[in-house]
């Protein structure tokens, strides 16, 4: 690793997968940090129960628009059950690691995939088979 960022997270910074809107979008999922500024906004389209699409659209630092790409490269083609299972632990790790100090932008995917993931439950008239957490309840290292 080269100064604060890993490779990866300056290849998903400076290229990042999945950029923009989907129109007819399933679910979305908006989050911000007031502290550093990221806002966030993650769109999923969902098919059988399976995340065929994901995009995004962040307002943020480098390690958040990396989060960003990262988590929805994790989710797409995965069922709602196994994305649930994509931690901001994961996102991290994926990137090669993030600085202490930005390891809040991992937290913030992790909220708007789960935040997308409940407006997509709500939009199909069903209860989501979680609890959004809050941002403290997130496991994370600040």
């Amino acid at each position: 690793m080269t100064g604060p960022y890993s490779e990866k997270v300056m290849d998903h910074f400076m290229n990042p997968r999945n950029v923009g809107e989907i129109d007819d979008a399933d679910g979305v999922g908006t989050v911000g940090n007031p502290a550093c500024g990221d806002i966030m906004q993650m769109f999923i389209k969902v098919e059988n129960d399976t995340i065929i699409d994901a995009k995004f659209k962040t307002f943020g630092c480098g390690a958040a628009i990396a989060s960003s790409s990262m988590a929805t490269e994790l989710i797409k083609g995965k069922t709602i059950t196994d994305a649930l299972k994509v931690t901001n632990e994961e996102v991290s790790n994926e990137l090669g690691g993030l600085p202490k100090i930005k390891r809040h932008c991992s937290v913030l995917a992790e909220e708007a995939l789960h935040n997308a993931l409940a407006d997509y439950y709500k939009k199909q008239g069903k209860e989501a088979p979680f609890k959004l957490k809050t941002s403290d309840e997130f496991h994370h290292d600040e």
